[in-house]
C-alpha cells in the first residue's frame, strides 16, 4: 500500500547581486598589484638602500609579504560589501 508523497519545499535561495564593472576593476587592481610589482624584478634587484644590514632586494619582498595580505582582504572586504552580505 503506497503513501502519498507530499512535495518537499526547497528553501528559497538568496537573490546575490551583480557586481558593476567598477567593483570588479578595483578588486582586479588590487589582487594585480602585488603580482606586477613582484614580477618587474629588475627595478628591485639592486643592493641599495639597506635596511638594518638587508640589501633592498630581500627587504623589498619580505614587505610584500605584508602588503600581499593586506590588498587581497581589501578585495575581499569589496566583494563581500558589493555583494551585500554581512
Amino acid at each position: 500500500m503506497s503513501t502519498p508523497t507530499e512535495p518537499v519545499e526547497t528553501p528559497p535561495q538568496p537573490q546575490r547581486r551583480r557586481l558593476s564593472a567598477g567593483t570588479v576593476i578595483i578588486v582586479g587592481v588590487l589582487l594585480l598589484i602585488p603580482c606586477v610589482a613582484l614580477a618587474m624584478v629588475p627595478t628591485y634587484s639592486h643592493e641599495t638602500p639597506k635596511l638594518l644590514g638587508w640589501p633592498f632586494f630581500y627587504w623589498y619582498q619580505v614587505l610584500w609579504v605584508f602588503i600581499t595580505p593586506v590588498l587581497t582582504y581589501s578585495a575581499y572586504l569589496i566583494l563581500k560589501r558589493a555583494r551585500g552580505e554581512r
